[in-house]
């Protein structure tokens, strides 16, 4: 389902801040495969989101979709392809409007626009449907304002939208980094009740190694712009943190794992 090959990205090349952020990378993904992506700041984790999601140009490799060469397309011809819920709850959704509005700008998008009623009976029948499975009441207030919700409420409605439409590839980029612990086990909750249900191929980047290892059904670890650890199956079941850390010191060469990763 998606395919990446040996692809480089390099910033600021040629002067003293050059930064080799991705360093001939190569990842596959099969159809429905779940994968958790862990690693410490520099690691080149988002960069490689924004390499799929074409919000970052690569220097080298190619990258494909469903068989699609999609390297040089720009960031909104890829969009038919990619769901993406960003770090900031305040991202992906319009305050203004309510949260069926929302609902109904997700479902429409990238379909043909013309004199249509707001919004039919039917539809608020889905939106109702899919509401529920975030367990937040939601469904019961979908008249409400966007802008009236907490921050993981808004994340949950944002993670709703991107998947309405079933997106070839799920990307999650931290997408619980900036709720509260509570809040963010109901919005993991619900993502995967969501992706198993409607078996998205996804990459979910977390900060938390036990989320990394409870979630999903494989696990990579980024190093210094490339994959160091990939783990699945039965292993990855059975996988315990220290586990995880000392696989990462054994194929890294390097002992450098962040407090945040540690204690979280």
């Amino acid at each position: 389902m998606l395919k990446i090959e040996n692809i480089t990205k390099v910033f600021n090349p040629g002067t003293v801040n050059e930064n080799v952020a991705l360093n001939r990378l190569s990842l596959h993904l099969k159809p429905g495969e779940f994968i958790t992506v862990i690693g410490g700041n520099g690691a080149g984790k988002s960069t490689m989101l924004n390499c799929v999601s074409g919000a970052l140009r690569v220097d080298e490799g190619r990258i494909l979709i469903d068989g699609v060469n999609v390297t040089g397309l720009p960031e909104h011809k890829r969009a038919k392809y990619i769901g993406r819920v960003f770090q900031d709850p305040m991202m992906g959704t319009a305050a203004t409007m309510q949260i069926e509005e929302n609902l109904a700008l997700a479902l429409r998008r990238g379909g043909r626009r013309g004199l249509l009623p707001g919004i039919t009976r039917r539809e608020r029948e889905i939106y109702r449907e899919k509401l529920k499975i975030l367990d937040l009441g939601l469904e019961d207030r979908m008249s409400a304002k966007v802008g009236l919700l907490s921050g993981g409420q808004r994340q949950a409605l944002t993670l709703l939208m991107a998947t309405l439409q079933k997106p070839k590839l799920l990307l999650l980029d931290e997408h619980t980094a900036a709720l509260d612990p509570k809040t963010a086990a109901k919005v993991l909750d619900a993502t995967e009740r969501i992706i198993q249900q409607d078996e998205l191929t996804t990459l979910m980047i977390t900060h938390n190694m036990r989320d990394a290892i409870r979630y999903g059904n494989r696990l990579i670890m980024m190093y210094a712009g490339r994959i160091v650890v990939d783990v699945s199956g039965e292993e990855k079941k059975h996988l315990t943190v220290e586990q995880l850390l000392e696989l990462f010191s054994r194929t890294s060469g390097s002992n450098e794992v962040s407090d945040k990763l540690i204690l979280s």
